[in-house]
């Protein structure tokens, strides 16, 4: 448990905070009602947290060319990568609430005082970004959250702790305040957001797992919409967002301009960048506002007819169109994105050291000019990043379906029986049939004491995990692979799949092809070398 907030702590707050909104990301689409239901706030708030982890992450990148950052550093960091990557009204205030508690915390450091300061300071600095604040929202939450960490005890874990409870709190609250919310029953999406930040920085000052998803009063979730819908008569057809270099002294003006042509203006920043965020029926005028005022750059225009109209009609469109369909998939390693091209995927070199962001795999997708395209992302750790990509790349018109693969051997079968002359839904429904029918497991090298599913482990243990979970711990590569072999096969399987990682021994593999080939001389075996950092041995039993 910390006494105080350091930089590694905010990483670890960012990295927590990805995550669970990840995990929430499609509940939080559901729950957008509020200021336009158009389902898209959770995967907003998600990309945010996104740039935000990913600037503080670049501050430890490369520890032998520069020394690690400070608290300071890293909560600026914060800060700025979650202004720069905002997306839509909440992700733009969170953003300013980001910075709110940065801008505390950079000043006074991290103790207990200091964060109830800072969470003071967020409400305040998010409320002011608002043009016309609305209770029952973010804006609540944030507030109600401060308000009662000044009443936590001494401890910081207690102050983090007590907003999040607070926050937790206020949401279930919001339908009482906002009409809106009641007559759709659901509680805020933008609050629901901040819940799981919250969430995510009590559990980085204590050290406990990432928050479960909220208790919420009645079935909030399942009676909501969850396809992009219009905005009703008489709202604004337009979405204008963009950063915008600007003296402070332009805001107001800025500001009064905006507000004159439409809602849901939302200025977030300072220090002479800024995101803006507007609803418009002239999306021109607002961008020459920008132009006015400094000047305006990544202008994203969004019409919410067509918005809703390409999502609504992609599925229709690649039934009755002959599209170009790539496979894409993200793998580490040489050997196996040699595999993988050969079996007619597309290849996305995954850095060991750094998953891909939403933004690399929506790139990725755009680079293959394929109009139909089959993601295989071979890692559970990268589901939420490709529902966020997948969500933008269906406005364009891509029809895509994101394979959630775990491991590259379930990639690697379902490449085996990918045929792209095949309708696209029965493409997708045979390629995840294969992966699903194919168990997993690697062999990994602890590299510390540790408790797992199989027992207490050593650094220098070799680890046996068997569908993501440690199943064997022993002290030879070819001891534990033996092992899992023989506790995979036992369940049945018909063909083994040996993946070498870089460095590993060729006969390691031919020895543990020795012993299927003694113990169940029916099952075949392949040896590959996939050429990955991450382990030394995949293990594929289909």
């Amino acid at each position: 448990m910390l006494h105080t907030l350091d930089a590694p702590a905010v990483r670890t707050w960012c990295q927590l905070a990805l995550r669970a909104l990840g995990q929430a990301r499609e509940e939080i689409d559901a729950l957008n009602v509020y200021p336009v239901p158009d389902g898209d706030t959770g995967t907003n708030l998600y990309l945010t947290v996104e740039s935000a982890a990913a600037e503080v992450e670049s501050r430890f990148a490369d520890p032998a060319a520069r020394p690690a950052p400070g608290l300071a550093e890293a909560v600026r960091a914060m800060a700025r990568g979650a202004l720069v990557g905002a997306r839509g009204n909440s992700g733009v205030i969170l953003a300013q609430w980001l910075r709110g508690t940065a801008e505390t915390l950079a000043e006074g450091g991290g103790g207990a005082a200091q964060l109830r300061a800072a969470l003071q300071r967020a409400a305040d600095s998010a409320y002011q970004a608002v043009a016309e604040p609305v209770e029952g929202t973010l804006l609540t939450v944030a507030r109600v959250a401060a308000r009662e960490a000044v009443r936590a005890g001494d401890g910081l874990a207690q102050v983090a702790d007590t907003a999040y409870r607070a926050a937790r709190d206020a949401l279930r609250h919001t339908p009482e305040q906002l009409a809106v919310l009641a007559e759709n029953g659901v509680v805020d999406a933008g609050g629901r957001g901040l819940v799981a930040v919250l969430g995510a920085l009590a559990d980085a000052v204590a050290g406990q797992q990432p928050m479960g998803p909220v208790a919420l009063r009645g079935d909030v979730v399942a009676g909501c919409e969850t396809h992009v819908r219009p905005p009703g008569p008489g709202h604004p057809a337009f979405e204008v967002i963009y950063l915008l270099d600007a003296p402070d002294e332009a805001l107001p003006a800025l500001r009064a301009r905006l507000g004159a042509l439409g809602d849901s203006l939302v200025v977030g920043g300072g220090d002479g960048l800024w995101n803006v965020h507007v609803h418009v029926d002239d999306a021109g005028a607002a961008v020459e506002a920008g132009v006015e005022a400094g000047r305006p750059h990544q202008i994203r225009i969004t019409h919410f007819a067509e918005a809703a109209a390409r999502a609504g009609t992609a599925a229709e469109r690649g039934e009755r169109e002959e599209r170009a369909r790539a496979v894409l998939s993200v793998v580490s390693g040489e050997g196996l994105a040699e595999l993988c091209e050969q079996a007619g995927a597309v290849v996305l070199h995954a850095d060991p050291d750094r998953r891909p962001a939403s933004a690399e795999l929506a790139a990725a997708v755009r680079r293959s000019a394929a109009r139909e395209v089959v993601l295989l992302l071979n890692d559970p750790e990268l589901r939420a990043a490709a529902g966020a990509a997948a969500d933008q790349l269906r406005e364009e018109g891509v029809r895509i379906a994101v394979l959630p693969t775990r491991s590259p051997v379930q990639g690697l079968a379902a490449l085996a029986v990918h045929e792209g002359g095949r309708r696209f839904d029965e493409d997708v429904v045979a390629m995840t049939s294969a992966a699903g029918a194919t168990r997993y497991a690697e062999l990994a090298v602890a590299e510390g004491e540790s408790w797992t599913m199989a027992g207490v482990c050593q650094a220098g243990d070799v680890l046996g995990l068997i569908d993501g979970d440690v199943a064997v711990i022993g002290t030879g590569l070819e001891e534990v692979g033996a092992s899992v072999l023989d506790r995979m096969l036992g369940a049945g399987g018909e063909l083994v799949t040996l993946v070498l990682g870089e460095g590993a021994d060729r006969a390691l593999a031919d020895r543990l092809v020795a012993h299927v080939r003694h113990r169940r001389p029916e099952v075949d075996a392949a040896v590959f070398h996939g050429g990955q950092e991450s382990a030394p041995l995949l293990i594929g039993v289909e």
